[in-house]
């Protein structure tokens, strides 16, 4: 697997490099690197707003055959930022893995010559699998607006994003809240 460490604000040491790949690269034991196109981007932040309490961001980026699984973890050290990032992303690769798995099986289960022996998923022992599921649905009348009145609906609400149309384009966007305070728009591509 090939991994990229980029550093925004903080210079990365060669210490902290081969830390950080040594880290992201225990993630490559789950999928078979012959037969899988992979890659990460980790990047190592320091944020230099001094209200913000655990400044040392670890972000990465894993590409694996064309799906993308992301990590960010903060803390108040850079390498105990990276452990956490780590141990995250390797939960979302065994759960991608897992699924990946059951796809298969599930093929194979609804072939007329399937064996009836099955191999079973790579499960780690003391660890619990973490099942996501729709537990609630909300409908909502979606009334045109602007950034800045979707904006101010999102503070109202105390939530960390917020659905709306567009008064401009008549189309769906997303307003959300950043880490740093600010805010950010997500709308369809033209």
């Amino acid at each position: 697997m090939d991994v990229l460490i980029k550093g925004r604000n903080i210079p990365v040491t060669e210490a902290l490099e081969r830390y950080a790949t040594e880290k992201v690269k225990r993630v490559a034991r789950f999928f078979d690197e012959g037969r899988s196109d992979s890659r990460a981007d980790v990047e190592l932040i320091h944020e230099r707003n001094r209200a913000i309490s655990e400044p040392e961001v670890a972000e990465a980026t894993l590409f694996i055959n064309g799906s993308v699984l992301k990590a960010s973890e903060a803390s108040e050290d850079m390498y105990a930022s990276i452990d956490r990032m780590s141990d995250k992303l390797e939960r979302q690769v065994k759960r991608y893995r897992g699924r990946q798995i059951d796809r298969w099986q599930g093929q194979l289960k609804n072939t007329p010559d399937a064996p009836n022996d099955v191999a079973q998923p790579f499960v780690v022992e003391g660890e619990e699998e973490l099942e996501a599921r729709i537990v609630r649905t909300k409908q909502f009348q979606m009334k045109p607006m602007s950034e800045e009145e979707a904006v101010l609906q999102l503070e109202l609400l105390d939530h960390d994003f917020y659905v709306f149309t567009s008064a401009d384009t008549g189309e769906i966007n997303v307003v959300y809240r950043r880490r740093d305070g600010n805010y950010g728009l997500i709308e369809p591509a033209r």
